[in-house]
């Protein structure tokens, strides 16, 4: 516990005084290898992060992502309705699923096909023989991420840094930095519908074994934090399961469940993503690891991605202190001349008991402050 704090600490201070990158670059590729059979997956998701905007929806099939039906441009008044637009992208699912119960029938059939039918079926049988089997009931429907993708690049200049030194504290690959792409976009309060939270996703049970989590404090919404709880996560994940794309994917799926799955098809990741039949192994679960493969992959070559360029944020200059007695947010607000609304911009771990001051700090509390650390790495307040 004392060599995480005192490693915390320095991050927090590299955090505000290291250099800011103008680009990123991808270290440690023998490590994250990507399948030839999951190409088609990792280039899906390329598009979904930097080639498809917001404003346009993907119908394709779930399960062989290189199968793209249609492309679909919404209008302004779909991309401000939610309902209409849920009830729209419906309705095509439901067309692209006739027309491919269709096909399946007519080739089950030996029927003689169209020229559109025929042009279809060679689309689909171009990622695999069998894919036309089972495919009407396999079509999904995903949004671009272009605009959202960008700003997780602007946003990732504040913190890359920090994350890849986190990193590197504790032997492991720093590209790992790049996760949160594929978890939040850097959005440091999101919130998934399975409650999932903060930058690094992590749900309330796992968290607390790796950082508090209680009425007080999150700190799943402290993106340094959550890095360092992060890092061990995948450390302990890595040592369990020996290979990095199993390790990776076990931070969405579990690390037991990844070793059910190497369990029958050793480090196979394709017959992995293609053939594993797990509890809860997901669509989710089996794209994760071609997410990260494709996040790393449009970040590292950004440039290519968004010649249009982007504005990276720069770390925030702060230093922290350690709390030797609780405190509210205006005993600190006063005793070191920064205004509540500083303090709460810095310390996003702390809930509305302490931001409203309803509560004290707590004793032990890692408190950020504003600016260079005035004298020592480690300081204490009464």
């Amino acid at each position: 516990m004392i060599r995480r704090l005192i490693v915390l600490v320095l991050i927090l201070l590299l955090s505000g005084c290291a250099s800011w990158r103008s680009d990123f670059s991808c270290h440690d590729d023998a490590l994250f290898p990507q399948p030839e059979r999951l190409r088609p997956n990792v280039e899906f998701w390329q598009r979904v992060y930097a080639e498809w905007s917001e404003q346009q929806v993907a119908i394709h099939d779930n399960r062989y992502l290189g199968i793209v039906y249609e492309v679909i441009d919404l209008s302004p008044e779909l991309v401000r309705d939610h309902i209409a637009r849920r009830q729209a992208l419906a309705e095509h699912r439901q067309r692209w699923q006739t027309q491919l119960r269709r096909l399946e029938e007519q080739v089950a059939d030996g029927a003689t096909l169209s020229t559109a039918d025929r042009r279809l079926l060679d689309k689909i049988r171009a990622q695999d023989q069998q894919a036309l089997q089972g495919a009407a009931g396999r079509v999904r429907a995903q949004r671009g991420l272009r605009e959202r993708f960008r700003r997780g690049l602007e946003i990732s200049g504040r913190y890359d840094s920090a994350f890849r030194e986190i990193f590197r504290s504790y032997g492991l690959p720093e590209d790992l930095a790049y996760l949160p792409h594929v978890e939040s976009s850097f959005q440091y309060h999101a919130r998934s519908s399975v409650g999932a939270t903060g930058m690094w996703q992590f749900m309330r049970p796992t968290a607390r074994q790796y950082m508090t989590v209680s009425l007080l404090i999150d700190e799943r919404l402290d993106p340094l934090i959550a890095a360092d709880a992060a890092a061990r996560y995948l450390r302990d994940a890595y040592r369990v399961l020996g290979y990095w794309p199993l390790a990776l994917t076990a931070y969405n799926h579990g690390t037991s469940g990844m070793q059910r799955a190497r369990a029958q098809f050793g480090n196979a990741m394709d017959r992995i993503v293609f053939e594993y039949r797990g509890p809860r192994f997901g669509f989710a679960s089996r794209n994760f690891y071609a997410e990260f493969l494709a996040a790393r992959q449009v970040a590292c070559t950004a440039r290519r991605y968004f010649p249009e360029g982007w504005t990276l944020e720069q770390p925030q200059l702060s230093h922290s202190v350690q709390l030797s007695n609780p405190l509210t947010i205006d005993a600190l607000a006063q005793r070191y001349a920064v205004s509540r609304q500083e303090l709460i911009a810095l310390n996003p771990s702390w809930l509305a008991p302490l931001r409203e001051g309803r509560q004290a700090v707590p004793a032990g509390t890692l408190v950020r402050l504003p600016g260079a650390k005035p004298t020592s790495t480690h300081a204490t307040t009464d």
